[in-house]
This record gives C-alpha cells, structure tokens and sequence, in this order.
C-alpha cells in the first residue's frame, strides 16, 4: 500500500491549526504559547530540542507549522529541518525560523537551507500573532525583526 502524502492546505483560521514549537527558552515558549492562545490556535504542541524532532512530529496526528529556534540543544534548527525535509509526511510542512540571530546571513541561510520564514527574536507581540495568521494563510513572511 502506497501512502498518500497531501500537501498542507492554507489556513485561514488559526483555530484549526495544529503548531509544533521547538524552542528550548522557557520565557521564549511562554510567549509564543499566549500570542498563540490570543489568535485562537488550541492545538499546540513543544519539543525543548532539534534532538528527535522528527520522531517526536511523527506522534502528531496532524502537523501544519513549525516554529522552530536555530539555536538549540543536541541539533540546531538547520539539522532539524534537514531530517523534517527528509521525513515524507513533512516534506511540506511550513517550517519558520524564530531566532534571535537576527542577521541578513542568517536570514539567508535560512531561506536557502529551505525555511519557509523567518522571525527574529525579540519577538514583537504586536506583530507576532499577524505573522502567525500571514504564515497560515501562506504568505511569506521574513523578519529580522529590526
């Protein structure tokens, strides 16, 4: 039996969201957990490193974002979004850098690395929760956040 993979859809509500935070800064996640919370997404799950991401996702019933930190223990965002990519069921998934290594080489890397966005830390909760609803929606959004 051949498994289908389907390309995620846009998403214009974020209270269908289903969200994976890879973030390994407690104060960070708190954060980014509310600015979830205040745009209706209720479904969100967090892994504190790159280490296992993969295997981790893979217990999610359903996966439509991934915020992801670049610097984190045991992995670093770029080899965890390599073994995502490598993984057919997240081969689509929208992956964003949220980091504070705010730097046009950085932000670059990041694009080229296959990231599909890119916010620098730290986050603005002004224009956190728009990024977030842009993002689902599938407009691209890549802020140094400067």
């Amino acid at each position: 039996m051949v498994e289908r993979i389907q390309t995620p859809r846009a998403l214009t509500d974020p209270r269908d969201a289903h969200v994976l935070v890879v973030e390994d800064n407690l104060q960070n996640l708190v954060l980014v957990a509310r600015l979830l919370a205040f745009i209706g997404v209720h479904t969100y799950e967090w892994k504190a490193s790159g280490w296992q991401v993969v295997e981790f996702a893979l217990t999610m019933p359903r996966l439509d974002l991934i915020l992801m930190d670049i610097h984190l223990p045991h992995e670093d965002g770029f080899e965890a979004l390599r073994n995502l990519r490598a993984e057919p069921r997240f081969a689509q998934t929208k992956v964003v850098a949220v980091t504070a290594d705010t730097n046009v080489q950085t932000l670059e890397r990041a694009r080229r690395e296959g990231f599909d966005g890119f916010i620098g830390k730290p986050i603005d909760p002004d224009k956190f929760p728009e990024q977030i609803k842009a993002i689902l929606r599938d407009e691209p959004v890549w802020d140094l956040g400067y």
